[in-house]
């Protein structure tokens, strides 16, 4: 009887296989903005250099940056929020090392792999009124997961939102997107409605016709960072579940800590959503990652019969490394103690440029919660100064803002971003992990900047000039 060989093991592959990534950013990363002219949005590096923030940064740690040169810039955008630990946290990265070692069978779409399961564990922790989660990939699919669940448990069609609200950009979350300049074009959406933020009367008028399935609302707007008024959630919920509607907590940006709380609706006693969505921090900055948090009922209704397994999914949804960097991140944040920190260093930031709003007279507001802060800029007392506001306005409102942003980044290397279209705010929103020299830093750097807008001379009135020039030109 002859026995058979034992197959020959696969070769080992040569160290990198044939892609080496260190050798293609050598030898072509500094094609970076071309290529993205060509194939990507032609507008954005178009944006970039107008404005003179094509910059070439090198690495990145923490809430910093560095340029070839070894220049240091500091973070207060952590890449629209995603980046709450800062970039590149060793427990972070470390565990995703560890997901890749681990060569876990991943994704089989026919098992139940423990990662997913632990990481909804620990979200549900810090809002133990919710029962379960769902994963996807991104916060506007967190959105829209919660979209859908609610019009299929209530069987009514329509969803409202707030005025000036941020919800995504997906079909769905489009439909709840309070700025016409993202809408325009991509009519028809859903049936939804906006009410104000803060308006009772508002929302009992639309309650009452009986076809609402949800208000979804962000405790704190992204755009121009207002909060909603004291009372204001608690009031809504009761509203909408007198009407067997939903309450939909949108905390994709002022989640996980932004604000000073685990979540943003936490600060007001007695609020309870029904869904919750979050995104960005969890993902560590490194791997995209979306849940929508929900009351055992809805998913249970959603999915009610082993028929229905699948009728809500996302094909990299639960992913390994997805899941292990949302369970660094989490742990980071306990072990770090990090959400008090937030609400230590967020106050020292806000009092600080609250207390410049009496020294300068183009400053009209600092609000905000946490390391969520909105600096407002309003029309200024002096005819001089008033002048030059007014040729900014006419020519396009927001100007003023971008003013303020550019010399923040190219005199002091500071990053920084005008909070939305047509608005006179910067928007802070820093890694959670800044202290007081990043404070004292960004307050001094704001402070000069005010310091020559009030002048009534400089490169900056001359800046503002060109904008002028461009808006009109683009009119």
């Amino acid at each position: 009887m002859t026995t058979a060989e034992p197959a020959s093991p696969p070769p080992e592959p040569a160290p990198g296989g044939t892609f080496d990534l260190g050798a293609l950013l050598a030898e072509r990363g500094a094609e970076r903005y071309e290529l993205h002219s060509r194939y990507l949005n032609h507008q954005l590096p178009r944006m970039l250099h107008t404005i003179g923030f094509d910059k070439v940064y090198e690495r990145a740690e923490g809430a910093h940056f560095w340029d070839a040169e070894g220049n240091d810039y500091l973070d207060m955008l952590a890449g629209f929020g995603v980046m709450g630990l800062g970039r590149h946290h060793p427990v972070v990265r470390k565990a995703l090392h560890d997901v890749l070692d681990a060569q876990l069978a991943d994704l089989t779409r026919f098992d139940c792999q423990p990662l997913p399961g632990l990481l909804a564990e620990r979200l549900l922790a810090h809002s133990p009124h919710l029962d379960r989660v769902f994963f996807g990939n991104s916060g506007t699919e967190a959105v829209e997961t919660a979209l859908k669940f609610a019009r299929f448990v209530t069987g009514r069609p329509r969803v409202l939102y707030c005025a000036h609200a941020f919800h995504g950009l997906t079909t769905g979350s489009l439909s709840v997107n309070g700025e016409a300049g993202f809408r325009d074009g991509f009519a028809p959406l859903l049936p939804d409605t906006a009410v104000p933020l803060g308006d009772l009367d508002a929302l009992a008028r639309e309650l009452k016709k009986g076809d609402v399935a949800a208000l979804i609302v962000e405790p704190i707007q992204g755009k121009g960072v207002h909060e909603a008024p004291p009372g204001y959630l608690r009031a809504a919920q009761d509203l909408l579940h007198r009407h067997k509607a939903l309450l939909i907590a949108d905390e994709v940006q002022t989640g996980l800590g932004r604000t000073g709380d685990f979540y943003a609706y936490q600060h007001e006693e007695g609020v309870e959503p029904d869904l919750v969505c979050v995104a960005k921090a969890l993902s560590g900055g490194y791997v995209p990652v979306g849940a929508t948090l929900g009351k055992d009922w809805i998913f249970k209704k959603v999915y009610s019969s082993m028929d229905r397994v699948l009728v809500h999914s996302a094909s990299f949804g639960s992913n390994a490394q997805a899941m292990a960097a949302g369970l660094a991140v989490l742990s980071v944040m306990e072990s770090e103690q990090v959400v008090a920190g937030v609400r230590t260093t967020g106050e020292l930031l806000r009092s600080r440029l609250a207390a410049l709003v009496d020294k300068y007279e183009l400053l009209a507001d600092v609000r905000g919660r946490g390391l969520m802060i909105g600096i407002e800029f309003g029309r200024p007392r002096s005819l001089k100064l008033r002048s030059r506001w007014t040729m900014l306005q006419a020519a396009r409102k927001g100007l003023f803002a971008q003013m303020v942003v550019v010399p923040l980044l190219q005199r002091h290397r500071i990053l920084t971003q005008v909070s939305g279209d047509h608005l006179e705010v910067i928007k802070l929103i820093p890694p959670l992990v800044i202290g007081e020299p990043e404070v004292d830093r960004f307050v001094a750097a704001f402070t000069e900047v005010m310091d020559d807008a009030h002048s009534g001379g400089g490169l900056m009135w001359d800046f503002g000039r060109t904008l002028v020039k461009q808006a009109v030109a683009h009119r």
